[in-house]
């Protein structure tokens, strides 16, 4: 019995903890669900090894559930379109994923739950979703997503003004630099020289969203998202 009371105690854990984790990811999607459709102005920041990208104005634009766009003034999207989901709102639409709670961190002094999505379905793009939460604020902080190709990224989100609709001021997208495909259309300056270069830093590579304002709930209509 007394062999047996650890692993009774573990079990009635659990699954308390599982429902809390499960209660929080359905706190931050209420949040982002309030958001219909948004059209923003921002500065996007490009750093890739060898390409010599100049920061650009853009717009953004959104509508719920996983319509998304980043777009410069002449009319040539930036980002490339599929796998990769560029905000929250579509990492979290609809339910078919099972929540797993993995614990709390601390970072730059927050606290944060770590939580886990894993699809119930397979053949979908991400295999894994892990988040790192600020149940304080109801947000998301942080999150990595490893897809069904081995690949992964992660993206970092600070917050501002828009907290309260859980829309980042600002969002890092951190990915492998030899993985980085530009999309049709768009194109940079390579870096020149005679000698070959070697990557500085991390071997990462990083496009920065950095807004100035959001037109909320205004209506996007189907031509934002088509070429």
């Amino acid at each position: 019995m007394k062999q047996l009371l650890p692993l009774l105690l573990l079990l009635a854990v659990v699954p308390a903890s599982g429902q809390d984790a499960t209660t929080l990811v359905k706190l931050v999607k209420t949040r982002l669900d309030k958001v219909r459709d948004y059209q923003a102005a921002a500065t996007m920041e490009i750093s890739v090894p060898f390409i010599n990208a100049p920061r650009s104005e853009v717009r953004v634009f959104y509508r719920n559930p996983d319509k998304f766009r980043v777009q410069k003034p002449d009319g040539i999207s930036v980002l490339p379109k599929g796998g990769v989901r560029v905000n929250m709102a579509s990492l979290l639409a609809g339910s078919n994923y099972t929540v797993v709670d993995a614990g709390s961190v601390t970072e730059s002094g927050v606290s944060l739950r770590v939580v886990k999505l894993l699809p119930l379905e397979e053949g979908g793009e991400v295999v894994l979703s892990t988040l790192y939460i600020d149940p304080a604020q109801q947000v998301i902080r942080r999150s990595t997503v490893v897809s069904k190709d081995g690949g992964s990224y992660e993206m970092l989100l600070d917050y501002g003004r828009y907290t309260s609709w859980g829309l980042p001021d600002k969002v890092t997208f951190v990915f492998a630099a030899k993985d980085f495909r530009l999309p049709k259309g768009v194109t940079f300056d390579y870096d020149k020289g005679e000698k070959k270069v070697v990557p500085k830093g991390d071997g990462k590579g990083r496009v920065t969203l950095t807004y100035s304002t959001y037109t909320i709930n205004k209506g996007v209509g189907e031509k934002a998202f088509v070429d």
